[in-house]
């Protein structure tokens, strides 16, 4: 399998959005696509996320303007996954971050964390380690960008495809994660030191 892993940058945006128009990762009804906007370092105060239109009309925008990060995996240049890792911090004002982020353990400012935030994989590339090689790619551009760690939000154990998008506990643990944080629900927050 022949897998090349992309940063997003601004002249992507056309793949990304393609890329979120025909991969279905939810229940694939159309007005539930996402477009990841959610997790983005734009403020989501006052903008309308209300219909899919609108939503991909501001992933354009977010892409070109830097506020929606992460990284596009790629066989034979069609896109086939997206893993949105974007900094911590600067997440805590978006959509999910307002409606989960809230709960996470204060942060000290001289730390830097990377997050990932979610992955959505093409359902023909599912299983294929696809996941486990964005994976990889955010650790080590987050290590080269002087980051202290990369922290990801796994459900404790598989619920079911639509709400397991921020990947699977046991590829973190594999790939060096550790227990940051447990909650009593659904979640765990777990972390990798980089440097």
């Amino acid at each position: 399998m022949n897998i090349e892993i992309r940063k997003l940058s601004p002249d992507l945006a056309e793949d990304y959005v393609r890329f979120f128009d025909t991969t279905p990762h939810d229940d694939n009804i159309d007005e539930h696509k996402c477009y990841c906007i959610c997790w983005s370092s734009d403020d989501s105060e006052g903008k309308d996320f209300s219909t899919a239109a609108k939503r991909r009309e501001y992933a354009f925008q977010f892409v070109k303007g830097g506020s929606i990060q992460g990284y596009l995996a790629y066989q034979d240049n069609k896109v086939v996954g997206w893993c949105n890792a974007n900094t911590r911090a600067d997440c805590l004002k978006c959509e999910s971050g307002r409606r989960y982020m809230g709960t996470l353990p204060a942060e000290s400012p001289d730390i830097k964390v990377k997050s990932i935030f979610c992955f959505v994989i093409a359902p023909e590339m599912r299983r294929k380690g696809v996941s486990a090689l964005l994976l990889e790619r955010v650790c080590e551009d987050a290590a080269r960008d002087g980051f202290d760690f990369v922290e990801v939000y796994p459900n404790k154990e598989f619920v079911n495809e639509q709400m397991d998008y921020m990947g699977h506990i046991e590829m973190y643990r594999k790939n060096g994660f550790t227990v940051y944080h447990e909650y009593p629900e659904l979640k765990n927050i777990m972390r990798k030191r980089l440097n």
